[in-house]
């Protein structure tokens, strides 16, 4: 974590612009690594870039390692010889503002597979050795996948559980069986990871060069139908014969929710990663270190203490807390792979013993400027009561844009926010605010691009109580324009988180 003063923007790749309906990794990401570069943000956050299930959630994805091919540019393949200029010729009319994930499958994924049939046929010596490469070095997370992934298809897409026993439960003669029957289907999810991480990196490597450094998001759980879960069912709290959450993730009841939230996810069986020296996490982290700079752990206070609701309730009041054993966790993990790069998202019910926690290992935790004007002066989001080591945030993905949100906002927030303030400034109050996160002594400060360009609600990217309709937003390339460029470029500089930049630049 940078130990001087820095900023970035919050961005997820599916809310680029592109004429394939969502957001990739192709020529309007590093248009947006330029407009990181011109404006002096040395940061980059992105939400979870795995592959997503029902929903269309980051945060519930069918694999803790592997990438979503959503976000895989067709054009890049067609920079490969893979795919061609009339393969594009009937793309339909895509909405410009939002993400249509149904049209989006329906018109992207044959893509793909055409780009992996040629693959297979025409693949040059190089691009064979790079992807037999790959496929190796990766094999600990990528068989498990592509098996799980290609048995999923054959089984209508149902979840793990209700498979056949011999195939929900792994059993060795019927895993060896299917991965002879379906050697091709296997080639193609291992295709479409190659091509995923292969773009990913050399984006990646573009934005370091750049100056740009990359921040990840680990959800501390995984989704139950997921290949994390049926290729490892000894780590989680699950029901020995039907497969079933035994123990369900969430929080508690508190001020926002009368009956807490049940997420639904398995929570880990601790005592057994613990004998296994906690093998599954360190892979996870290790994973996610080869293609981000920095980790956002996700729940943080979860490593701590998590509330754990049985099996069969459908509220998360009959939960109760359970102690996990995050210093081992990280104590380990730090052993082995040395000192993390990692931010806490430390938001919610934080006790003292989650604090010491986070401190122990001089993880920087979260500070929202929209929690900040709802009580007193001890509020611990108010500008004037941060560490340094902190990350501030206008508000997150979960939040409303601040424009939304100061709209929304009670009488006696607006109030405190004004006297604070002193006015409303010509430019906006989401520029007030963003001024606001800048002038701060955290060390860092994250801003959602909804805010630089100060839109309303209808760009807001999650409401965290709704199962769908979320995670669409997308930005038209027209918005990054110069001024805003060097608006945020002048602000950033005024506020000392500007780059320390060569002589000529």
């Amino acid at each position: 974590m940078p130990s001087t003063r820095a900023s970035g923007i919050l961005l997820h790749p599916t809310s680029f612009p592109s004429r394939f309906g969502i957001g990739d990794l192709g020529a309007n990401a590093y248009q947006f690594i330029d407009f990181l570069k011109e404006s002096y943000q040395q940061f980059w956050q992105v939400l979870p870039l795995g592959p997503t299930g029902f929903g269309n959630s980051p945060y519930m994805c069918y694999s803790a390692m592997a990438g979503n091919p959503l976000l895989i540019s067709p054009e890049k393949l067609q920079d490969e010889g893979l795919l061609t200029e009339a393969d594009f010729a009937n793309l339909p009319e895509f909405p410009g503002d939002k993400v249509d994930y149904e049209l989006v499958v329906k018109t992207k994924m044959p893509l793909l597979q055409k780009a992996c049939d040629y693959f297979r046929r025409e693949a040059t010596p190089e691009q064979q050795q790079a992807f037999a490469e790959f496929c190796q070095s990766k094999a600990y997370w990528l068989d498990d996948y592509a098996l799980f992934m290609t048995l999923k298809d054959h089984q209508h897409s149902a979840s793990w559980h209700q498979w056949e026993p011999e195939l929900a439960q792994r059993q060795p003669q019927a895993i060896e069986a299917a991965k002879l029957q379906r050697v091709k289907e296997l080639f193609y999810h291992k295709f479409l990871q190659y091509e995923f991480f292969r773009q990913w990196s050399e984006l990646k490597e573009y934005a370091n060069e750049s100056g740009v450094h990359i921040i990840g998001d680990i959800p501390i759980y995984v989704a139950h139908d997921s290949a994390d879960v049926w290729a490892h069912p000894d780590i989680f709290c699950l029901d020995e014969e039907t497969g079933e959450v035994s123990l369900m993730a969430g929080v508690p009841p508190d001020y926002f929710s009368a009956t807490g939230q049940l997420w639904g996810n398995p929570v880990y069986d601790w005592e057994e990663l613990q004998k296994r020296d906690f093998q599954w996490w360190i892979q996870r982290f290790e994973a996610m270190l080869d293609y981000v700079d920095i980790i956002r752990i996700d729940h943080f206070r979860g490593f701590e203490a998590y509330w754990a609701i049985p099996q069969g309730e459908e509220t998360a009041i009959n939960g109760e807390w359970i102690q996990a054993p995050g210093e081992q966790l990280f104590e380990t993990i730090k052993h082995k792979l040395g000192k993390l790069p990692v931010l806490a998202e430390d938001l919610g019910i934080i006790t003292p013993e989650v604090e010491a926690l986070r401190d122990k290992f001089e993880f920087p935790g979260m500070k929202v400027l929209h929690f900040a004007f709802g009580s007193d002066p001890g509020n611990p989001f108010l500008p004037f009561n941060l560490p340094r080591n902190c990350v501030i945030y206008t508000g997150t993905h979960d939040n409303d844009t601040t424009v939304g949100w100061f709209s929304e906002a009670s009488d006696y927030e607006r109030d405190n926010l004004l006297m604070y303030l002193g006015c409303i400034s010509p430019d906006g109050i989401h520029w007030d605010l963003i001024r606001l996160a800048l002038t701060s002594v955290a060390n860092l400060t994250i801003i959602p691009l909804q805010d630089i360009f100060g839109l309303g609600s209808e760009a807001r990217m999650n409401f965290p109580s709704i199962a769908e309709g979320n995670w669409e937003w997308r930005y038209q390339a027209n918005m990054l324009v110069p001024q805003i460029s060097e608006k945020l470029q002048n602000l950033t500089k005024l506020c000392g988180r500007a780059p320390q930049l060569e002589p000529d630049e």
